[in-house]
C-alpha cells in the first residue's frame, strides 16, 4: 500500500490515488502548479500508477485523451488551482462528444481565500459545465472524512464508464501545508479493510433490447457503419459481417472504423459510396428502403444529403443514452450494442446488394488505377499510401479536416488491421499532435494531419522527453486550410486567402529543429513508401509532404465527379 502519513493532506492524496489504482487506473497525467502538491506528490510516489508530468495543461489533455481513447480506460488529469483547469476545457469537450472516459481533478483554494483577491484563485465550481458526467467538490481534507473521500471517488471513477463513458471533474480544495511536510497526531495506519471492498461495478442494462424486424426480408436495405473506435476491433468486424451476411445487405465501411482493415471478414463492403452517390441517378436507383445504422454518422457529407432526400426508415444500433439523428429522419434507436442483436433469419442474396457491389468494384478499380498512375504529390494520394504501406496492426490518428475526408474518399480496403483515431466528437483541430502521441504513447503509431492542425498544437511536442514509443507525422504542407478550398467560400477572394484559407509560411524543419524533433521532407511516393515500413522503434519524426492547395482542391472536384458519370 502507498499511504503516505506525513500529514492530513498527503495522507488524502495518497488514499484517494490508492482507491484510483484499486480500481484498475493505470495512468496521470500530471501539470506543475503549487495547490496540486499534495496529489503530485501522491501520484508520483504510487508503484502502480504511470505518473507523467506534462507543462501544458491544453496538451496534457489532449494527451490523456489519446491514451484513454486507446485503452478504454480513464485517465487522471490534476492541475493547480486558477486559470489552469480551463485550459483542459477543449478536451472536455472532445471527450464527452466522442465518449472517453477522463477524472479531472482541480487543485483548489480553500472557501476563505475564494472571492477576496487571493491569487491563483478563480471560481471552479462545476468549471466544465454540462460537458460532464458529474461534478463534485471535495471537502477539506479531515481525517475523519476519509471514508466519504474514498467513497465518493470510487463513485467518481465509476462515472467516467457508466452510463456512458465520459468526463467527472472533482474539484479539490487544500489547505496549508501543501508540502509533504511532518505533522503531529497523523495515525500510523488505517483499519485493515479500509480498501477491501474496492471495484469497479459492471455497466448496468440501459433501455430496452427491442430487436430488428422480422419483415426486413420483404425489403431493400443497407447497412451503414459509422465512425467507430471499439475496444475490440475484430470482434466488431466479425459482428457486422454476420449482420452483413444474415441479411444480404451491403455494408457501407467508414474508413474511420475498422472494417475497411478487416476487408476479407465480409464480402459485402463498399468503400467508394461518397463517390457512387455523386451519381445522382445511380444514388435514385441504389436506394434502399430500410437503413441499419451502426454508431455515429459517417463522415461523408454525400450520404447526409443522399440519407435525407430519401427519407428511408433506420433502425440506428447504439446503447448511447444520446440521439445520434442529426438528419432527424425516421429512426427507431435501439439501445443495445451491435453483439447483442438475435439475428432470425439468412436471407439470399438481393438484387439491391448485387447493384451496390457492382458500382463498387467499378469504383475501386478507378479510384486505383487513377492513383497508381498519379506521380504528383497530390495530397489523397497519401491516405491510399497509408492504407496499403503501413506495418499490419498499425494505430494511426487521422486528424480532421481534409485528412479525415481524404481517407474517406480513398482508404482502400485491405487485410492489415489498421486501427484509426481520431477527434471527430467535436470535429475541431485542437490537441491533435497530443491526441496522437497519447496513442502512441508505449507502441509505434502515425499520424496524418495537415500543416494548421499541427501548428494549432506545436506545444505538444513538449510531452516528447516524457514520451515511450514512437509517432511518425506524415505532415501534409499544403500552406493553409485545405478543407476551406472544398467550401463555397472558395471562390470569393478577398477575404478567402486571408481570412479562411490562413497560410502560415512555416518552415517545419527550423520548427522540428527547434523541438529535437526528426524531420524530412517527401519528395516522391516511393520515398514515403520505404519510410512507413518499417517503423522506427522510438522518437518522434516528421515526413513533410508540400502540395499544392488549389490544385488538390480541384483535383477532387472534377475527378470525384468524373469517376462518378463513369458509372
Amino acid at each position: 500500500m502507498n499511504l503516505d502519513f506525513r500529514n492530513v493532506n498527503t495522507l488524502w492524496s495518497s488514499v484517494l490515488v490508492e482507491t484510483l489504482a484499486r480500481t484498475g487506473l493505470k495512468t496521470a497525467i500530471i501539470c506543475p502548479g503549487s495547490r496540486s502538491t499534495p496529489l503530485t506528490v501522491a501520484f508520483a510516489r504510487h508503484s502502480d500508477i504511470e505518473a507523467i508530468p506534462i507543462l501544458d495543461e491544453r496538451s496534457a489533455a489532449f494527451f490523456a485523451l489519446g491514451i484513454a481513447r486507446r485503452t478504454h480506460q480513464a485517465v487522471v488529469l490534476v492541475c493547480t488551482s486558477g486559470s489552469a483547469g480551463a485550459n483542459f476545457f477543449p478536451a472536455v469537450v472532445e471527450a464527452r462528444e466522442s465518449r472517453v472516459p477522463l477524472l479531472i481533478l482541480t487543485a483548489d483554494r480553500p472557501p476563505e481565500l475564494r472571492n477576496c483577491n487571493a491569487g491563483q484563485a478563480i471560481d471552479q465550481q462545476k468549471l466544465f459545465g454540462s460537458f460532464t458526467n458529474f461534478y463534485a467538490e471535495i471537502a477539506i481534507p479531515e481525517l475523519s472524512l476519509l471514508p466519504y473521500l474514498r467513497q465518493t471517488v470510487l463513485n467518481a471513477i465509476e462515472q467516467t464508464h457508466y452510463p456512458i463513458a465520459g468526463v467527472v471533474h472533482l474539484n479539490m480544495p487544500f489547505r496549508e501545508p501543501l508540502a509533504p511536510i511532518e505533522q503531529s497526531g497523523m495515525p500510523a495506519q488505517l483499519p485493515a479493510h479500509f480498501f477491501e471492498h474496492i471495484s469497479l461495478s459492471k455497466p448496468p442494462n440501459f433501455g430496452g433490447f427491442r430487436g430488428l424486424p422480422d419483415d426486413l426480408a420483404t425489403q431493400r436495405g443497407i447497412i451503414i457503419a459509422g465512425v467507430s473506435q471499439p475496444k475490440d476491433p475484430q470482434k466488431y468486424c466479425e459482428a457486422i459481417a454476420h449482420l452483413s451476411k444474415s441479411l444480404s445487405m451491403p455494408v457501407f465501411a467508414e474508413a474511420l472504423s475498422p472494417l475497411r482493415n478487416y476487408a476479407s471478414l465480409n464480402p459485402y463492403l463498399i468503400s467508394t459510396y461518397d463517390t457512387i452517390l455523386r451519381n445522382k441517378d445511380l444514388a435514385k436507383k441504389l436506394a434502399p428502403e430500410v437503413v441499419i445504422r451502426i454508431g455515429e454518422m459517417p463522415t461523408s457529407k454525400e450520404i447526409r444529403l443522399w440519407l435525407d432526400e430519401i427519407q428511408p426508415l433506420q433502425y440506428l444500433i447504439d446503447p448511447s443514452d444520446r440521439s445520434l439523428d442529426p438528419l432527424h429522419s425516421r429512426t427507431i434507436h435501439i439501445r443495445a450494442s451491435l453483439e447483442d442483436l438475435e439475428l432470425r433469419h439468412t436471407l439470399p442474396t438481393t438484387d439491391l446488394l448485387k447493384d451496390w457491389l457492382n458500382a463498387e468494384a467499378k469504383m475501386r478499380q478507378t479510384i486505383d488505377q487513377t492513383l497508381t498512375q498519379e506521380t504528383t504529390l497530390f495530397e489523397g494520394k497519401a491516405a491510399w499510401i497509408l492504407s496499403q504501406m503501413l506495418p499490419t496492426d498499425t494505430p494511426i490518428f487521422i486528424a480532421s479536416s481534409m485528412p479525415v475526408r481524404d481517407a474517406e474518399y480513398f482508404w482502400k480496403p485491405g487485410d492489415l488491421r489498421i486501427q484509426p483515431f481520431f477527434n471527430r466528437g467535436a470535429n475541431g483541430i485542437d490537441g491533435t499532435l497530443s491526441t496522437a502521441l497519447g496513442i502512441a504513447h508505449h507502441q509505434k503509431a502515425v499520424m496524418l494531419t495537415g500543416d494548421l492542425a499541427l501548428l494549432h498544437d506545436t506545444n505538444g511536442f513538449l510531452i516528447r522527453s516524457h514520451f515511450k514509443g514512437h509517432l511518425t507525422i506524415v505532415l501534409i504542407n499544403n500552406n493553409g486550410g485545405g478543407i476551406f478550398g472544398m467550401l463555397p467560400i472558395a471562390p470569393f477572394d478577398p477575404p478567402f486567402e486571408e481570412f479562411f484559407a490562413t497560410p502560415q509560411n512555416i518552415d517545419f524543419s527550423k520548427l522540428a529543429q527547434t523541438y529535437d524533433v526528426k524531420h524530412e521532407i517527401i519528395e516522391s511516393w516511393d520515398q514515403l513508401r520505404d519510410r512507413l515500413n518499417p517503423l522506427p522503434t522510438e522518437g518522434i519524426r516528421i515526413l513533410e509532404i508540400r502540395t499544392d492547395r488549389h490544385h488538390d482542391a480541384n483535383w477532387r472536384k472534377t475527378n470525384l465527379k468524373h469517376f462518378a458519370n463513369l458509372l
